[in-house]
């Protein structure tokens, strides 16, 4: 009996985990926007004493509105489409994140199951959304789904080789696939990321890739609006949009916390760094801090590709391609053959 309870209590976290993340995200990304674009963003409805305005917080409830708007409106499906695949796409896709958190640390000792191979769980389930996405594609018997579904299943397979090839110089230079004694190696050495001349380019393959494979601009290919509508989402309305965009804001959130657990000591905290604070004050006083740190980190990352969201413009396919297939793939490849060599050398 307590297996299980525990088992829905812990999915029960994780999912509340999405929905906060979803809607904090997605105001954030529209006042990080505005701001961008000298606008002020939302700033009408309030909530909870907030009232709208020109602050910050002027509109705070509006990512709450659009939610419930989202759930209340009509679901409807194209005539000719497999309506059976149709509604299943979105919860595969929705799983996929979902199953990722199961594995994923938000502090030390604070996660739902502790895998000995938790970097290669998260790999693994971080993929089940690609057939989600061929099926939305493939399902709605629209060409422009179907294009769009091609091209975010092409994109997402080929930039999980220089994402893996990353990861696997972090698995071995620490020397085990456990988050948490990932952290532990760079607790008793250094960042990750200050390792070796070639950690930080690590850093920057496995970034600029999980930007890819989270279809964020500039590699928003699959969703281009003046090729292809809305993609493989074009299709869907109400709930089950809704689903495809709570996935991609918590894959946002899943591919910054490994980047920070992996590259930038997880849920230690940076002040040692700076070294101009008390010695007391670099320890990680239990999980409630760690948490905090790992919080700032993902939060910093989640930030810079809302940054490159309106910074950038966006890439074509061959362009994109290219990038993976004849820049970041050999220079992973480079990249773990000199970390080798060099942990063997020094």
């Amino acid at each position: 009996v307590i297996l299980p309870l525990i088992g829905l209590l812990g999915g029960t976290v994780i999912f509340l985990v999405m929905a906060v993340n979803a809607l904090v995200a997605v105001y954030f990304e529209r006042k990080v926007s505005a701001f961008m674009q000298d606008r002020l963003g939302p700033m009408e409805v309030g909530i909870l004493g907030f009232k709208g305005g020109k602050k910050f917080w002027g509109g705070i409830g509006q990512t709450l509105a659009d939610a419930i708007k989202l759930l209340t409106k009509e679901d409807i499906l194209p005539k000719d489409s497999d309506k059976f695949l149709m509604i299943l796409a979105p919860f595969i896709i929705f799983s996929g994140a979902f199953l990722t958190f199961i594995g994923l640390p938000f502090a030390q000792n604070i996660v739902i199951s502790d895998f000995n191979i938790g970097l290669f769980y998260i790999v693994a389930m971080s993929s089940v959304g690609v057939i989600g996405i061929i099926l939305a594609g493939w399902s709605s018997n629209n060409k422009w789904s179907l294009y769009g579904a091609m091209r975010a299943a092409a994109q997402i397979i080929s930039y999980e080789i220089p994402i893996g090839l990353s990861l696997l110089l972090v698995v071995i230079v620490s020397g085990s696939l456990h988050l948490g004694d990932i952290v532990q190696w760079q607790e008793a050495n250094r960042w990750f990321i200050f390792h070796s001349p070639f950690a930080f380019l690590a850093f920057f393959i496995y970034f600029i890739s999980t930007v890819a494979e989270t279809n964020r601009t500039p590699f928003d290919i699959p969703e281009a609006e003046s090729e292809l509508v809305a993609g493989w989402m074009t299709e869907y309305s109400g709930f089950r949009w809704a689903l495809f965009f709570l996935s991609e804001y918590a894959n946002m959130l899943i591919v910054c916390i490994v980047a920070s657990i992996v590259f930038l000591g997880g849920w230690l905290s940076p002040l040692h760094i700076i070294n101009i604070f008390p010695e007391s004050w670099y320890i990680v006083d239990g999980p409630t801090l760690g948490f905090f740190w790992l919080s700032l980190k993902a939060v910093i990352l989640i930030f810079v590709m809302m940054w490159f969201r309106w910074t950038f413009p966006r890439l074509r396919v061959d362009q994109l391609m290219y990038v993976c297939w004849k820049v970041f793939i050999p220079f992973a490849l480079a990249n773990l053959f000199f970390v080798s060599l060099w942990e063997l050398i020094f």
